[in-house]
Formats: C-alpha cells, sequence, structure tokens
C-alpha cells in the first residue's frame, strides 16, 4: 500500500513541477531547451541517488513472516521454486489471465488518459498548461485518498471481487462524465470530474496486485506483480498510441470514447473471475497443512515456543 502511495505521490510531483520548471516560452526556443534540460538533469541526479538508498537501505527479505501466508512459504524449499513453471501456472490460470486482461485495460486508460491530458485540456482551454497540470495533480491526490480507502475497506471486508467490480464500474461512469463535461468551458468543473475520475482509476491499482495475490497463491508474488505490469505497460502504450491519434484527429471526446468501450470490455471480464481467495484461507486456517515457521537466519527455536501454523493448500 506505501508503495502505491509513494508511486502516485511521485506521479503527482510530475504533473506539479513541468509545467512550472519549463513554461510554454514558443518565442525562445533556446530558453525552453535550457529549461528542458535543467529537469532532466535533476531527474537523473534524484533517480541515481534512490537507486544506490535503495541497494544500502533495502533487505531482501524481512526478519519475520509477515503473515502465516509467508511462513508457510518460506518452509518451501528454494528449489521446488522455478521462474519459468510459475509463469506457466500462471497462464493456465484462468481468472488470473481474466484479471491480467482487466487490469491491464484500467492501468492502461489511466496511463493514457493521464499522458494526453495536458493536449486534451488546452484543446478545450487554450494557455491552461499549468492548469492542466494542477487537474492531473488532483487526478493522483484523489486517487491516493482512493487507494487508502479502497485497501482499508478490503482489508475489513475482504470482498476482493466485488470491491474490484464495484470500483471498475465507477471508474467506467467517472470516464464518462468527465468526457462529456471537458467541453463545458468550466475549469472548475474538470478540477472535479477529474478527481472523481482519479479517486475511482488509480484506486484500483492496488486492488487489482491485492486480488491477483489472492487467486495466485502459493504463486510468487513479484512473478503475478511483473505480468500485470507488463500488461499495464503494453495496453497504456497502445491506449496512448490509438487515443493520441483519435484527439488529434478528431477530438479529445473521441479518444476518451475509445477508452470508455474499453473500460466496458474490462467490467465484463472482472465479472466473469472466479474468487478464490487462497491466500486468506492459508491465514484463516481454513487449510490443513502443519508447518513451522521460525525466524529467517534465526537459530531454531525450542518446540514450546515454535510458531505452529495450521494451513492447507
Amino acid at each position: 500500500s506505501f508503495s502505491f502511495l509513494a508511486l502516485q505521490l511521485g506521479t503527482a510531483i510530475g504533473f506539479l513541477l513541468p509545467p512550472v520548471l519549463v513554461p510554454n516560452t514558443p518565442n525562445d526556443i533556446d530558453l525552453m531547451a535550457h529549461n528542458i534540460s535543467i529537469m532532466f538533469y535533476g531527474t537523473a541526479i534524484v533517480s541515481t541517488l534512490l537507486f544506490f538508498l535503495t541497494g544500502v537501505v533495502f533487505e531482501e527479505k524481512p526478519k519475520y513472516p509477515p503473515s502465516h501466508s509467508q511462513a508457510v512459504l518460506q518452509t518451501m524449499p528454494p528449489e521446488d521454486y522455478s521462474y519459468k513453471q510459475s509463469i506457466i501456472n500462471l497462464f493456465k490460470n484462468i481468472p488470473f489471465v481474466l484479471l491480467l486482461i482487466s487490469y491491464g485495460i484500467m492501468t492502461g486508460a489511466f496511463y493514457s488518459v493521464s499522458t494526453l491530458l495536458n493536449q486534451m485540456i488546452v484543446t478545450h482551454y487554450e494557455g491552461e498548461e499549468v492548469n492542466a497540470g494542477r487537474i492531473g495533480l488532483t487526478l493522483v491526490v484523489a486517487g491516493m485518498v482512493g487507494s487508502i480507502i479502497c485497501g482499508l475497506w478490503l482489508d475489513y471486508t475482504k470482498t476482493y471481487k466485488q470491491t474490484t467490480l464495484i470500483v471498475y464500474i465507477l471508474s467506467f461512469i467517472g470516464l464518462l462524465v468527465f468526457t462529456f463535461t471537458l467541453d463545458l468551458g468550466h475549469l472548475i468543473v474538470v478540477f472535479v470530474t477529474g478527481g472523481v475520475l482519479g479517486f475511482f482509476m488509480t484506486g484500483y491499482l492496488p486492488l487489482g496486485f491485492e486480488f491477483a495475490v489472492e487467486i495466485t497463491y502459493p504463486e510468487s508474488e513479484g512473478t503475478s506483480s511483473g505480468l500485470l505490469n507488463a500488461s499495464a505497460q503494453i495496453f497504456g502504450i497502445v491506449f496512448t498510441l490509438v487515443q493520441g491519434k483519435l484527439t488529434t484527429d478528431y477530438s479529445p471526446r473521441a479518444g476518451n470514447l475509445f477508452l470508455c468501450a474499453w473500460i466496458f470490455v474490462g467490467i465484463i471480464l472482472t465479472a466473469l473471475i472466479k474468487s478464490d481467495l487462497r491466500r486468506h484461507n492459508v491465514n484463516s486456517g481454513i487449510m490443513n497443512l502443519d508447518v513451522k515457521a521460525v525466524p529467517v537466519d534465526s537459530p531454531v527455536e525450542p518446540e514450546s515456543t515454535t510458531l505452529k501454523i495450521q494451513s492447507a493448500l
């Protein structure tokens, strides 16, 4: 959850800073090029610093298993794990394949809207580049709030499929409202509709990852997350190219309606996903396998203090 919030915070900064660091100076191309170089060099310096901090601060794994399901996984011999076989298993998992496509559609649509937001705003509100960045900031900040609320709701109810489907439907409605109010001539309306859209579209991102982990357990979370990210990038590239073409040749409404059609397909795919909460069943002790979970890289403790977990695979 914190990693998603950090990702969204970075996106929010990405919306806010570029219009400020690189103001629109069409009459002075050299100044614009100078400002762009400063922004890129600054980004490179920060990224390099974060790279070294990651290598120094992050540990390979936590000292203690964070949950029963993780404790079960840590008892499995490393030689039993195969990255290739894990990918094969995931693609044989029909609910995961449906989620892989629907997650790619939603996240790809969000990437496309974020990328083309400035173009959409400037088409109807000439000279409002700075406000376009602020609308993007509003979209992402609202999404951060949505992620927190959806995450808390998911943790409390464990209704993974229902919550994911509802947020998907509300994202579809939000994009429709955003599409048909974009050209009304009132920026305040775009701020509001953009915030609502961001609340649900960005709020969906952690839900998809959590749902994927539930229905693919005991496969590696890194493998399922990597495939979801790959799907999002592929759909994001295709959607951005097609929506950009439609926006340029016709109007922002045509591009947004293209995304609406795909999100509607995503709703249908999400509704078809079978909700088999494997990880939740292990954490709840529903399954039936004796394993001993001890602190990672720590001496074996006496039998009386060893944590015994009842779970089933």
